[in-house]
């Protein structure tokens, strides 16, 4: 499981790496434009602390891959990491609608990484609670 932990790791720092040009990439000088100043900052201050929160998620997995797999308190964590993971996978399927992606090439790859990768931690993080 170590080695999943350590792969887990490297995916999410990765993940929270390319959080760094969703605003440029999404065009949120045009589509934030019209909205409130309070939700305009609601938008960049949670898309980086999502970042930050999938960073130190990696940072923990990298680091600390054997405590979480063996001790009480590790497991634990990863009973609540699986949980976090899971919705996350919820939400790919049933919040996000399907016409964001279906029909674009691109997006539908993305659709289908990003499920992947939804369930891949999902489980991992589960297995190691279960073990």
């Amino acid at each position: 499981m170590d080695i999943h932990l350590k792969i887990i790791g490297i995916l999410l720092i990765t993940l929270s790496i390319i959080h760094i040009p969703f605003p440029k990439y999404f065009k949120w000088h045009l589509e934030l434009k019209h909205l409130s100043l309070i939700n305009k900052q609601m938008m960049t201050t949670h898309t980086f602390f999502i970042a930050l929160t999938v960073f130190l998620m990696g940072l923990l997995c990298l680091t600390c891959s054997h405590e979480l797999t063996t001790t009480p308190l590790g497991k634990k964590i990863a009973l609540g990491l699986g949980a976090f993971w899971s919705i996350r996978l919820f939400f790919q399927f049933f919040v996000y609608s399907p016409k964001l992606w279906k029909g674009k090439l691109f997006e539908t790859i993305m659709h289908i990484l990003f499920s992947i990768l939804w369930i891949y931690l999902t489980t991992v993080f589960f297995f190691i609670f279960l073990k």
